[in-house]
Formats: structure tokens, sequence, C-alpha cells
């Protein structure tokens, strides 16, 4: 099992801060909740992402534009030993965050490191 695949030692979630993970390498990563629920790999949101960077003028759904201060994370959970998936107080809980996406998406390393 190579590190990206590998289990975090450790996760701490903070409703209105966002996902701190403790690699098994030492690293640690902090994930905004902001960041995660723009970032989320759910289906939707990658087909609005891809539309964005194909149009930048792209009207948002109503759920994105909501996506201000008061977001929060209102729960974690894992699913198996490769994701946990993320609840949002918008309501969206259809993404699964494996660990590899979440080394690929890591908001604090350059996008060309692992």
């Amino acid at each position: 099992m190579d590190q990206a695949t590998e289990p975090p030692k450790h996760l701490d979630l903070t409703k209105d801060r966002g996902l701190t993970v403790h690699w098994r390498d030492g690293r640690i990563s902090f994930y905004p909740v902001k960041y995660l629920r723009k970032m989320s790999p759910s289906a939707d949101a990658l087909q609005l992402r891809e539309q964005m960077q194909a149009n930048p003028l792209t009207v948002l759904p109503a759920s994105a534009e909501g996506q201000d201060e008061s977001l929060t994370a209102t729960g974690v959970e894992m699913v198996g030993h490769y994701a946990v998936k993320i609840t949002f107080s918008d309501g969206h809980d259809t993404g699964l965050y494996s660990w590899r996406y979440l080394r690929e998406i890591d908001p604090n390393t350059p996008p060309d490191h692992e």
C-alpha cells in the first residue's frame, strides 16, 4: 500500500473550520470546510467544476451560491478503509473523499508534488 492510499493516523473535524488529517508519513493536511465542499468528488460537483473551467460565466446552482461563512460540516463518516463521507450544512453528502483524493487536493501542497 502506498502513502496515497494508506489510511491516515488521525482525522479531526472542526465543523465550522475544516478537516485536519494526520498522515502516517508525518504530514499534516488541513482542508477548510468551504474548500472541501467546492472540491467534492461527487458527480454533480465534478460536472460543475468542469463547466466552470470551460466557461467562467457558468451560472452556479442555488446551493453553490449559498456557500458563505455559514457553511459547516455537520458530520464525517468512515467508508471502509479507503475514504470518508462528509455531510455539509447545505445538505450535500454524496462525495466520497478517498485518501488518494485528499492527498491530491491538499491545499498546502504544490499541484505536481506527488
